[in-house]
């Protein structure tokens, strides 16, 4: 499975939707590679993309540094078992444990 090859979808906007949450679209350009069609009264008027090159790094990085990180530790599913195992509810919730 390659998951470099990542579909880019285009997203048809109005300039209200556009106006109303320009934060929003910008960083899905930048950090999700979404590209938007801005429509006014229905026809397309401009397109917002990120810039080439710009685009994907933050992925592609995670994905390189998750292949290299090796084989899964066998011993770490002991360790969440271990952990949810001496999770234990207080009986007052309110009242600070002992010796705090």
């Amino acid at each position: 499975m390659d998951f470099c090859n990542i579909q880019v979808m285009e997203n048809r906007i109005s300039a209200t939707e556009l106006a109303r949450n320009l934060g929003d679209i910008l960083n899905r350009a930048r950090y999700r590679s979404d590209i938007f069609i801005v429509e006014r009264n229905g026809k397309p008027v401009a397109r917002i993309a990120p810039l080439p090159g710009t685009a994907g790094a933050p992925l592609r990085a995670a994905l390189e540094a998750w292949r290299s990180a090796g084989g899964p530790d066998s011993a770490f599913a002991d360790d969440l078992e271990g952990v949810g195992a001496a999770d234990r509810i207080p009986e007052d919730a309110w009242r600070a444990p002992k010796g705090s």
